[in-house]
């Protein structure tokens, strides 16, 4: 999942911290605001990819605050919190103009994988582009300058991920989240193997060594006039 910004509008400091740390920790921008009117203004302002939205709030609750974000042209998608387990509270919330929901109590991955499947529809350019090495995210495909080279589904999305984040550290963890959904264990060498493959495919026959371990942590990309 590229990175992404999320405005989380949440009056429950503890719940609040906990969705912040957590994806931050996936390696995404957070900003917290804890009333209803708080979060509308700062959507309304612009900016982000993604809301974490309560459904109770004080000043103006959730689906108040969807409803005028759609009102005013604004369709950043919204993940609806609520403790409310009812179909008719539920329906409420996404005829508010609410994309998806939650329901509390929730596990953060659950939320995670919410979001990821926003970020598949909405977020990331198309093509990344990190020196000579171009990938074009519509038509799957990845060059070299003018020579097109071969890749798996899986070595693909791993390239992708390592591209967008070009000069950052990409750690073990946000990768297995990321590429393989959380279903490899983090003690299979899965993701050396697929780090192996490409850089016997994108670097090794050019002369570069883009992509680089840092060890103990993950991997980074670095850009061609580094490399």
């Amino acid at each position: 999942m590229p990175r992404v910004r999320v405005l989380v509008i949440e009056d429950d400091e503890r719940l609040a911290d906990v969705v912040a740390r957590g994806l931050a920790d996936a390696g995404h921008e957070v900003a917290v605001r804890r009333t209803g009117t708080e979060g509308l203004d700062a959507a309304l302002a612009g900016g982000f990819d993604a809301i974490v939205l309560d459904w109770m709030l004080p000043g103006r609750d959730g689906p108040a605050v969807c409803r005028d974000l759609r009102a005013r042209g604004n369709a950043t998608p919204v993940l609806m919190l609520t403790a409310r387990h009812d179909v008719a509270d539920r329906v409420a919330g996404l005829d508010a103009g609410a994309d998806d929901y939650l329901t509390k109590p929730f596990a953060l991955d659950e939320l995670l994988a919410r979001l990821r499947v926003f970020a598949r529809r909405t977020v990331g350019p198309q093509r990344v582009v990190v020196g000579e090495l171009v990938i074009d995210r519509e038509r799957r495909t990845v060059a070299r300058g003018d020579v097109a080279i071969e890749v798996t589904a899986r070595e693909f999305d791993l390239l992708a991920l390592l591209a967008e984040r070009v000069g950052r550290v990409v750690t073990r963890l946000q990768i297995l989240d990321e590429v393989w959904d959380g279903e490899t264990d983090l003690r299979s060498n899965a993701i050396d193997v697929h780090v192996a493959k490409l850089r016997a495919k994108v670097d090794r026959p050019f002369g570069r060594q883009s992509i680089e371990t840092v060890r103990g942590i993950g991997f980074r990309m670095r850009d061609d006039a580094d490399a």
